[in-house]
């Protein structure tokens, strides 16, 4: 063969080669993966018997979809109205549900399955909410519906996702307490509910948030709401308002105990304490204690001197009458580690116009030695007979330090070594601090003209945007409120119908039949602009009770 042929045969073998991938290649074109999101639930495309069959009288029914699904928490979920002695049995036949019948049907009786969110497609998990079956054993289905929305008072939100449940009267009073209810219906995402293919009757209401999702009242942290009227059902009944609140527990409990690293002993409560106090069993003890309450009276440190011993009993009182009772063990080998450190109430290094520095130390101080203290302006030493340095009396933890703070001026304030000794006898090492007097520009004055609709007490809160409360006022009457030298940012109002006079807001009790107190959100945003003295008329609706 020819150096020419060889050449021809390999160009025409590459060739060959070329073709071959290119076909394969295009053989095997893949649509490309991504693409919007699955955001639909598994919808029925058929039901054997029919759904709202009359004259009912199968033993197995089947659910046909239109896509994959699974099966979430069965037996919570899935429930069956009125109750029959034995379950169901549900199984999952690649895209359809079959449902067999265990127990023998009432006559003439409308029967509602209710799966609550137990059917969600495979791949995305979409769940079908608030999906029944119904079917009547005789000639006439059920058709009665209650409907309304669920609302959570304290955010004036209306709640998604909550169990709204019905329980015939004749049932226990604390039937939700001890088991799951048989008829029920989901809020959807604007808090709204409706239960359909309902049955004459007298009835009473919940709505229930929970974590754990087994439609029973169980755990101190889930929300509950109620209406303390009867729904005598006798016709469609329809806007239903539900508030749902956390409950104050009936016992108080302790949900934490411990001894720090740096030894301070530390309590949370599942409640608080209208008017706290501690005793140790040991007098010693008990005679050095420093005890800090939380704002809601939930939590509790004590700091004690001497850590010598192998247990101690905390006994937590309320008016003086102990309520609990709590022992801690140590070891006689702990040892604790502590680091005296300083808050200010400079945010972003800038004091208030007016204001006094506020210092807290996170342990209570013994003693303070100002002559360690130093303080400069413009790196210019201020004199100690200048500032004064005034402790709290009812907090070893605070101090003020008083001096004519000066506008465009930098102040670098050291707490040299050794400057205060806590309770334990531990001394600082340095602690630095530099500031400045904030602008007067950023600060305005608010007035507040608030009408009230009637006479009672009120509670007016101004709150940040973080719903954080700066300030709250208790009024009887139509007046005047002064807000002097408050930040320039923006504010909005919240009134607490405060209907036993304590100056709070309180919640409600199912045991008390008492709903949670009534609360106004002004819909007005105020915004307090630099060097602008601003003016809002605030009036107080009626209040609307709770059925």
């Amino acid at each position: 063969m020819t150096f020419n042929a060889k050449r021809n045969l390999i160009l025409q073998n590459l060739l060959l080669i070329i073709a071959i991938f290119v076909a394969f290649g295009c053989a095997n074109i893949q649509r490309p993966l991504g693409g919007p999101r699955d955001k639909t639930p598994p919808k029925l495309l058929k039901a054997t018997p029919a759904n709202s069959t009359r004259n009912f009288n199968a033993k197995i029914i089947q659910l046909d979809f239109d896509e994959y699904f699974k099966l979430n928490s069965i037996y919570q979920e899935i429930t069956i109205s009125p109750d029959v002695a034995k379950a169901p049995e549900y199984s999952v036949r690649q895209k359809s549900l079959i449902i067999k019948l265990k127990d023998t049907l009432e006559k003439n009786t409308t029967y509602v399955i209710n799966f609550g969110k137990a059917i969600a497609d495979v791949n995305e998990g979409n769940v079908l909410k608030n999906f029944t079956y119904v079917f009547s054993t005789g000639s006439h289905i059920d058709s009665l519906t209650v409907s309304g929305v669920v609302v959570n008072p304290l955010s004036q939100t209306k709640e998604k996702d909550v169990t709204v449940m019905l329980i015939p009267l004749k049932l226990d009073s604390v039937y939700y307490r001890k088991k799951k209810p048989a008829i029920y219906a989901t809020t959807d995402t604007a808090g709204n509910f409706k239960m359909s293919n309902l049955h004459t009757g007298d009835y009473k209401i919940y709505a229930l948030k929970e974590t754990n999702n087994n439609k029973i009242y169980d755990a101190d942290d889930e929300l509950i709401g109620f209406t303390k009227n009867i729904i005598h059902l006798n016709r469609d009944t329809a806007n239903i308002r539900l508030q749902i609140f956390k409950q104050m527990p009936d016992k108080l409990r302790p949900l934490e105990r411990r001894i720090d690293a740096d030894g301070k002993l530390f309590f949370t409560f599942n409640k608080g304490i209208p008017n706290p106090g501690v005793k140790i069993q040991d007098p010693d003890l008990d005679a050095q204690k420093i005890v800090e309450f939380g704002r809601n009276a939930d939590t509790a440190t004590i700091y004690l001197k001497t850590m010598k011993f192998d247990s101690i009993k905390v006994s937590f009182l309320n008016n003086g009458k102990p309520l609990d009772t709590i022992t801690l063990r140590r070891s006689q080998r702990d040892t604790y580690k502590r680091k005296i450190s300083l808050e200010y109430n400079t945010p972003n290094d800038k004091l208030k116009p007016g204001a006094d520095l506020m210092v807290k130390a996170n342990y209570p101080i013994a003693s303070i030695d100002k002559g360690r203290i130093t303080l400069t302006e413009d790196s210019v030493e201020v004199n100690e007979t200048d500032f004064n340095l005034i402790p709290n009396e009812t907090d070893s933890k605070k101090f003020i330090i008083k001096y004519k703070w000066r506008p465009n001026k930098t102040y670098s304030l050291a707490f040299n070594e050794g400057t205060f000794a806590d309770i334990y006898g531990d001394k600082n090492s340095r602690l630095p601090k530099k500031f400045e007097l904030d602008k007067p520009e950023n600060y305005s004055k608010l007035i507040l003209n608030v009408t009230v609709p009637d006479t009672g007490h009120y509670v007016v809160q101004l709150l940040n945007t973080s719903d954080v409360e700066i300030r709250s006022d208790v009024i009887t009457k139509s007046e005047k409120l002064v807000y002097n030298n408050y930040y320039t940012t923006k504010y909005h109002i919240k009134v607490i119908y405060d209907t036993n006079h304590n100056g709070k807001w309180d919640t409600g009790s199912v045991k008390l039949k008492t709903q949670p107190e009534n609360i106004w959100l002004s819909k007005k945003e105020v915004s307090l602009r630099a060097n602008w003295d601003i003016t809002e008329d605030v009036v107080i609706p009626k209040e609307t009770k709770s059925p």
